[in-house]
């Protein structure tokens, strides 16, 4: 078997990880989210760095939702300069600015997704919006966030914060396939489970509000037809 193969099956085995331990709390996100739509809300997502894709995947997407407002900054993203992303991530106080530009209150849910959880924007974005009375989904990796220290000004992670948490399954530093002859690991693979798990969120929404008699808005994509 070729490291390809290997591959696929690797990721076949995270996939299976993840659905045997994050459907309840995917079952919690999905129900929390329709709540608030419900009662006039919205529903949230940020990322930033890589993490930022998968936020991105949540919006404005084909078979996504049209309720789903995300906040991407382009300075907090990877494509203008990847030092100018790191650096501003762990700035103190740059959460609560961009925050500041959005209506949050406690009708809401928002969903903040950071790998590692232990840069200041992640984690005080998940402290700024609960003290605005929203629902705070996590969505990182459990194992590389808690063998590292918080990188925010009072040492919290974002799992620490939130109200509920996702765990993409991803090893320490992210990289995780091992090619023989080379000395570091390959492939970052929170994106990969990450996108996994919001689709499968995605589905279970769309199953819960046809369930409850309601019209799932979903997004029709813009090359269909004419």
């Amino acid at each position: 078997m070729n490291h390809a193969e290997k591959y696929f099956d690797f990721l076949h085995t995270k996939l299976q990880d993840a659905q045997k331990t994050q459907l309840e709390n995917l079952n919690t996100a999905a129900e929390k989210i329709i709540e608030a739509i419900n009662k006039g809300g919205n529903f949230y997502v940020f990322g930033s760095g890589h993490s930022h894709m998968v936020a991105e995947e949540l919006y404005t997407r084909a078979g996504g939702f049209s309720f789903v407002k995300a906040i991407l900054p382009p300075e907090l993203m990877l494509h203008q300069m990847y030092h100018k992303s790191t650096n501003l991530e762990r700035l103190p106080g740059y959460a609560k600015a961009i925050l500041d530009l959005y209506p949050v209150d406690e009708k809401d849910v928002f969903l903040i997704i950071s790998n590692s959880g232990r840069n200041s924007v992640p984690v005080e974005m998940a402290m700024e919006a609960k003290k605005r009375g929203a629902y705070v989904i996590a969505l990182t990796s459990l194992r590389h966030s808690s063998h590292v220290e918080s990188r925010q000004k009072d040492g919290h992670k974002l799992y620490e914060v939130a109200d509920l948490t996702l765990d993409n399954q991803a090893e320490l530093g992210d990289a995780s396939f091992r090619v023989e002859g080379c000395d570091a690991p390959v492939a970052g693979i929170s994106d990969f489970i990450g996108i996994a798990l919001v689709q499968t969120m995605t589905v279970l929404i769309t199953e819960k509000m046809v369930q409850n008699g309601q019209k799932p808005p979903v997004l029709i994509s813009a090359n269909v037809g004419k």
